[in-house]
């Protein structure tokens, strides 16, 4: 695989993360599979030391300023994307309501065969594009990234409405979001 260079280096440092979803299917306009991502977040959280620093979901894509207590991004993130996608792929197929499910089913399928380390299907794009957050400005441009991709995308008109994002912790209303966090 080319990671075009983006790598964790320093296992004790914070990171700006993306993964997306295949061919960018917009998976995440619906709220049963945003909820599994924000409960798989709060299991890393709890049992795989991910510490979580901003956050936001959107159609296709994840953003996160992440770090973890044991030094273990990139296990966690593996195990991560593994079992979001196998949760995501199951919930899918057994939802009735799903008027995209062969589609979707189809371009994962399809995707997977392409990829040589998938078995039968690939729900994420392989990469992560890794990048640490060093500087207090570098951080301070990902964070404002990160919480005004729902104002840019036209889904809300201020960032701290959007209920699946760490906006509104950095708001005056601390801790008040879906899921905990730790600021940077």
């Amino acid at each position: 695989m080319n990671d075009g260079g983006y790598k964790i280096r320093n296992k004790e440092g914070a990171y700006f993360i993306t993964f997306a979803v295949v061919e960018w299917v917009d998976v995440f306009t619906r709220k049963e599979y945003r909820d599994i991502i924000v409960e798989s977040i709060k299991y890393c959280q709890k049992e795989k030391g991910l510490i979580l620093h901003a956050w936001c979901i959107m159609s296709n894509h994840i953003h996160m300023a992440i770090s973890a207590k044991n030094n273990n991004i990139s296990d966690i993130l593996g195990d991560f994307k593994k079992f979001t996608s196998k949760q995501i792929f199951r919930a899918i197929q057994d939802n009735p309501q799903e008027s995209r499910k062969d589609w979707m089913l189809e371009v994962f399928l399809k995707s997977g065969a392409k990829n040589s380390r998938n078995k039968t299907y690939q729900f994420w794009q392989q990469d992560n594009h890794p990048i640490e957050l060093i500087t207090t400005n570098f951080t301070q441009q990902k964070l404002d990234y990160i919480h005004n991709n729902p104002v840019e995308a036209g889904i809300v008109e201020k960032a701290d409405e959007y209920l699946y994002s760490s906006a509104k912790d950095y708001s005056e209303e601390r801790n008040v979001g879906l899921l905990n966090i730790e600021w940077v």
